[in-house]
C-alpha cells in the first residue's frame, strides 16, 4: 500500500518535475529572491541556482532593486555570481520566486511571473495569497530553505558543503538559531544532514549573529534609548525607530537596522515589538515580532504587508507618527 502524499509533498514533486525538465532542455531559469533579501531568501536562491546549474540549466540569480548585496551575507557561496535585475531576460523559460510573500516583494521583476514560460513560487509565509503557475507554499515550514532542500532531493542533487552552507545560513536565521516556535523535529533532522557535509556551523552563526562594526553599539544605544513601552495597546507594544541616514552617521550600511527588532523583542512586558526603519526614499520599512499572543500576519496584511503570525512587516509611505498610530489601531482590533 502506498502512502498518500501531503499537499506539500505533492507540490514539491510537481516543482521538481518542472525544474528537472527545464534543466534537461538546457532552458533559461531566472531565480529571484525578494527585495532586500535576508539569509533565507539568499540562501534559498543560491543553493537552488547551484543545483540547477549542476543539472545543466542556464541560471541567472538576482533580486530586485536596490541591488546591494548585504555585507553580512556577501560571503555565501555563489553570492558573487548574482546579477542585477537589468541583466535578466524579460521572458525566461522559467521564473522562480523565492521567499516572497506577495508579487509586490519582487519589485520590478514581478511582471516575469506572467512573462515567463512557467513561473514557480517557493515560499513559507502564511500571508502568501497564492500566485504563480506552480506553487510550493508551505506556511508550516520554518524557512524557505527547507523547501529548497526537499527540491534538491527531488532533483537528485546531493548535498555538499557548498549547498549546505547556503541552506544552513537560511535555516539558522529564520529559526532564530532554532529558538522560534516554527522549529519542528524535521528542522533538526535537516540541520543534522547539513552538518554531516562538514560545514563550519559555528563560523556561519558567528558571521550571521555575532559580527558587527563598533558603530553598531553606538547606534543601538540611541535606538534602545528612545524605545517606548505601551502596555495598554493590545497585549503590550514596545517600539522604536531609526533610519538609514542615522545608520550612515555611525558608518553603518542600512542593512544593520534589520537586527534591531531582535534586540527590542526581548522586552518582557510587551507581546509585540516593532521597529520603524526610515529609508532613503522617505518611506518606512516596519519589522514586527510577537511572543505568540498576537497574529502579526493579520496586522501586516491590513497595512499592506505580510509575513507570519510571529514575524511580519510592511512598508509605510507617510509620516512616522501616522505609521505607529496605524499599528496601534490594528493591535486593538
Amino acid at each position: 500500500m502506498t502512502t498518500a502524499q501531503t499537499p506539500a509533498q505533492e507540490a514539491t514533486r510537481t516543482a521538481a518535475g518542472v525544474l528537472a525538465e527545464a534543466a534537461a532542455a538546457r532552458a533559461t531559469v531566472v531565480l529571484c529572491a525578494h527585495v532586500q533579501p535576508d539569509a533565507d531568501a539568499l540562501g534559498s536562491t543560491l543553493a537552488l541556482a547551484e543545483a540547477l546549474r549542476r543539472r545543466g540549466a542556464r541560471v541567472l540569480a538576482t533580486f530586485p532593486e536596490p541591488f546591494a548585496l548585504p555585507v553580512s551575507l556577501s560571503w555565501l557561496p555563489g553570492a558573487a555570481g548574482l546579477v542585477p535585475s537589468s541583466e535578466v531576460p524579460t521572458s525566461p523559460d522559467v521564473f522562480v520566486s523565492l521567499d516572497a510573500a506577495s508579487p509586490g516583494r519582487l519589485g520590478e521583476l514581478a511582471p516575469l511571473l506572467d512573462r515567463a514560460g512557467t513561473s514557480v513560487v517557493l515560499d513559507h509565509h502564511a500571508s502568501n495569497p497564492g500566485f504563480g503557475d506552480v506553487r510550493l507554499v508551505d506556511p508550516g515550514a520554518p524557512a524557505t530553505v527547507t523547501l529548497v532542500a526537499d527540491l534538491l532531493d527531488g532533483l537528485g542533487v546531493s548535498l555538499d558543503a557548498t549547498l549546505a552552507t547556503c541552506l544552513y545560513a537560511g535555516l539558522a536565521a529564520d529559526t532564530g538559531s532554532f529558538r522560534f516556535g516554527g522549529t519542528r523535529p524535521d528542522t533538526h533532522r535537516l540541520a543534522a544532514r547539513l552538518l554531516e557535509t562538514g560545514i563550519d556551523h559555528a563560523e556561519i552563526s558567528r558571521r550571521l549573529f555575532d559580527t558587527a562594526p563598533f558603530g553598531w553599539l553606538q547606534l543601538l544605544s540611541l535606538v534602545t534609548g528612545r524605545a517606548r513601552l505601551e502596555t495598554g495597546v493590545g497585549a503590550g507594544l514596545v517600539w522604536t525607530w531609526s533610519s538609514t541616514a542615522e545608520a550612515a552617521e555611525h558608518g553603518l550600511p542600512g542593512e544593520q537596522l534589520e537586527a534591531l527588532v531582535d534586540v527590542v523583542r526581548a522586552t518582557e512586558e510587551a507581546d509585540v515589538a516593532c521597529v520603524l526603519k526610515g529609508q532613503d526614499d522617505g518611506t518606512w520599512s516596519v519589522s514586527m515580532r510577537s511572543r505568540g499572543a498576537t497574529d502579526l500576519s493579520r496586522v501586516a496584511t491590513a497595512l499592506g504587508g505580510g509575513g507570519h503570525r510571529a514575524a511580519a512587516g510592511f512598508t509605510w509611505t507617510a509620516d512616522r507618527d501616522g505609521c505607529i498610530a496605524a499599528i496601534r489601531r490594528e493591535l486593538v482590533r
